[in-house]
């Protein structure tokens, strides 16, 4: 079995699934390399809809070069409004060309404004916000630059198929962008949460230099990593790292002593940045199970006896087949074969944890790789039952991601689609083989 890049490693993803060197290269090398539709479950109605019935006026936007969240504060600026009015389905990566449906309350198409990089495409009315469960999935067209071998693509398929049972499938690992591209320490800093020492938290995310940050920022994290006094490691980090002197000048107004401190300097932080904190060590721990799932041998494509798994969401389209995480039911010996034939047609996913307050482990093999994993990070389900943002009850999530697959040799261009939560990194490292800094 292949051994993983160091970087991968270090977020749980041990192992490549195919052995061949792969075709080399990078991706993003251009925003335009790097296409992705969302396609959403949502309804919407006619534009002269009446406002008072249906308050949102839904929009499709396809961005050059924009984060989303970048994109929503622009658009809310122009607007005039809070950027809570604006609501969407699934965030998007900077270095990309996306597409993606927005909903904003109050506002009238006339008010639209010319945003450059940004076509806006009126789609109607609606009386609700788009929320995350309104999306199903992604498509994506994605170029590989500069590769080495573009041929190894066939070699590489035909190892995915086989580990797939006929499908092109990979081990659904949640991606290096979950942890940090650069410097990955989002769940280090969650793991600290979850086990109550806030002050190392704070110092995980504040000092921890990484060799390939700029001199400044490592000399300043490396005052943290000395123990300097806070005053002096505010006045030295740049001005850029807003986070990192948010906390730190908290610290120095409370004096960052004692334990509340510490907190209160992590509760500075964005809520959405404070939850995932929590979300990337449960993914950092579910990607060690997968990887030692791996190990074993044990099966992706079928259940064995003391796995869980969920059920398929009826209303889901074939193309993004999604696990109904409330439909779930642990294998026994006696329904391994009834099951697996469900997860043969698609009506059924194994699953592994994302732990929280509420997760029942899996029994047999599985079981034991749940428990193993949970022991070496130092952790139970009960160390969730945490205070505001941090409080996470879990859920399930399938082990395996499949889709049909296009390559074309010129440009080396991959075309697939994906479930929602699932990563094109993870699939694309298969092929690549290279440091997840050049998957983007």
């Amino acid at each position: 079995m292949r051994e993983a890049h160091p970087r991968e490693r270090a977020v749980g993803i041990e192992h490549y699934v195919s052995d061949d060197d792969g075709v080399g290269g990078r991706l993003r090398a251009e925003d335009e390399h790097f296409h992705v539709v969302e396609r959403e479950r949502f309804e919407t109605n006619p534009v002269d809809a009446p406002t008072g019935d249906y308050p949102y006026l839904v929009v499709r936007a396809t961005l050059r070069g924009w984060d989303t969240n970048d994109f929503v504060r622009r658009l809310s600026n122009e607007l005039g409004m809070s950027r809570g009015r604006v609501s969407w389905a699934g965030t998007k990566d900077k270095r990309a060309v996306s597409t993606q449906l927005f909903t904003l309350q109050d506002v009238d198409p006339d008010d639209l404004p010319s945003l450059s990089r940004a076509a806006l495409e009126i789609v109607g009315r609606a009386g609700r916000a788009l929320q995350f469960g309104d999306l199903l999935g992604n498509e994506f067209e994605i170029v590989v630059s500069d590769p080495d071998d573009s041929t190894a693509a066939d070699r590489v398929t035909t190892e995915l198929r086989e580990f797939g049972d006929g499908q092109v499938a990979v081990p659904n690992f949640f991606g290096q962008q979950r942890f940090g591209s650069i410097r990955p320490v989002t769940h280090e800093v969650g793991l600290d949460i979850v086990r109550g020492d806030w002050e190392a938290a704070v110092r995980t995310y504040v000092g921890n230099p990484h060799p390939d940050e700029r001199e400044e920022t490592r000399e300043a994290r490396e005052l943290v990593d000395d123990g300097a006094a806070w005053a002096d490691a505010l006045e030295a980090f740049p001005g850029g790292l807003r986070f990192e002197r948010s906390m730190l000048h908290t610290l120095v107004e409370n004096g960052g002593e004692e334990p509340a401190d510490f907190r209160e300097a992590i509760e500075t932080l964005p809520e959405n940045l404070q939850r995932l904190f929590v979300h990337a060590a449960q993914s950092y721990a579910f990607n060690l199970m997968l990887s030692r799932r791996l190990e074993r041998g044990v099966p992706f494509t079928k259940p064995v006896a003391g796995d869980v798994v969920c059920f398929a969401d009826a209303d889901a389209p074939e193309a993004f087949p999604l696990p109904d995480v409330d439909r779930e039911q642990r294998v026994t010996e006696r329904r391994v074969d009834t099951v697996s034939r469900h997860c043969e047609r698609g009506r059924a996913f194994v699953t592994a944890p994302l732990v929280g307050t509420e997760t029942e482990l899996a029994d047999g093999e599985q079981g034991e790789i749940e428990r193993d994993v949970l022991s070496e990070l130092s952790l139970s389900p009960s160390d969730f039952d945490l205070p505001g943002e941090f409080h996470s009850t879990g859920t399930r999530r399938a082990v395996l991601v499949g889709t049909a697959l296009d390559v074309v040799q010129e440009p080396l261009t991959f075309s697939f689609s994906l479930p929602k939560g699932s990563y094109a990194t993870v699939l694309l490292r298969e092929y690549l083989k290279v440091d997840p800094v050049e998957l983007g």
